[in-house]
């Protein structure tokens, strides 16, 4: 039976001999459903017309994304490091080039999502790659569309990954959102990785946060705070949003400016 993926969020779903009446991640107010009604299209279908763009974006990390965009039109970061490679969030369509290309970089040793929205077909990744477990914050479980013993399913405020990698839990657009913290990023200097837990605004000084981007639902303050307290005890420079070029540097100071402009802003 196939996996089915909604092609407004990107997100596969378990297996179905038909296609699903619903997918939950577009009916919540944070995403939607699109113009054209809910539509369903499977990786076999998207590797017709799709490929996928894997590209240097700083020394050991790895961008790839998907090309013509396909859904939100976010992409994966691979996070290389001697103990083995994490991947960040993930896409939808998968391909042997794709594999093969990870493979001779190393393959993935563990996949973490920062929130249901850019997670694509990680269960399918994940068995592409010796069933490389998928850390999920427990806060966000019942959001996981395709079940799958890969699932680790981890509490609290952090969790270590491999060579001093740490996922942070930040909470805001989703109760267990979080971000990667890599220390070895921005040739030393520590970087983060954050989806749209922190979404890189168009003016790359400034980040912003949202319960939902597309629907435009702000946060209130004490969500604010609580992000910025949770990265608050790690050192990082620069910030990889979740969609190509969304970068940040100086980014420690960014998060700061950026919260307290927002905070100003809602509070009239």
């Amino acid at each position: 039976m196939p996996n089915y993926i909604c092609v407004t969020c990107g997100v596969q779903h378990a297996e179905s001999r038909a296609v699903p009446e619903h997918c939950p991640i577009c009916e919540d107010e944070r995403q939607y459903i699109g113009q054209k009604g809910q539509r369903w299209t499977t990786i076999p279908e998207l590797q017709k017309d799709h490929h996928n763009r894997i590209e240097e974006v700083a020394e050991n990390l790895t961008g790839i994304g998907t090309v013509p965009s396909f859904a939100i039109g976010q992409r994966a970061l691979l996070v290389r490091t001697p103990s083995g490679n994490v991947l960040w969030d993930c896409i939808s369509l998968l391909e042997d080039a794709t594999v093969e290309a990870v493979r001779a970089l190393g393959g993935i040793t563990a996949i973490a999502v920062s929130h249901p929205h850019t997670v694509g077909s990680l269960v399918e990744w994940s068995h592409a790659f010796g069933n490389a477990p998928i850390y999920w914050h427990a806060d966000n479980r019942d959001w996981v569309m395709r079940p799958d013993p890969a699932f680790v399913f981890w509490e609290g405020e952090t969790h270590s990954l491999v060579d001093g990698l740490t996922v942070i839990r930040c909470g805001g657009h989703f109760p267990g959102s979080d971000v990667l913290h890599w220390p070895q990023g921005a040739q030393g200097r520590g970087a983060l990785l954050t989806g749209d837990t922190m979404q890189v605004a168009q003016d790359r000084r400034y980040v912003s946060f949202m319960y939902s981007y597309p629907n435009m639902i702000p946060l209130n303050k004490s969500a604010i705070e609580r992000i910025v307290h949770a990265v608050e005890p790690f050192e990082f420079d620069r910030i990889y949003g979740g969609w190509w070029d969304y970068h940040v540097l100086d980014a420690k100071s960014a998060v700061k400016r950026s919260a307290e402009r927002y905070i100003q802003a809602i509070s009239g």
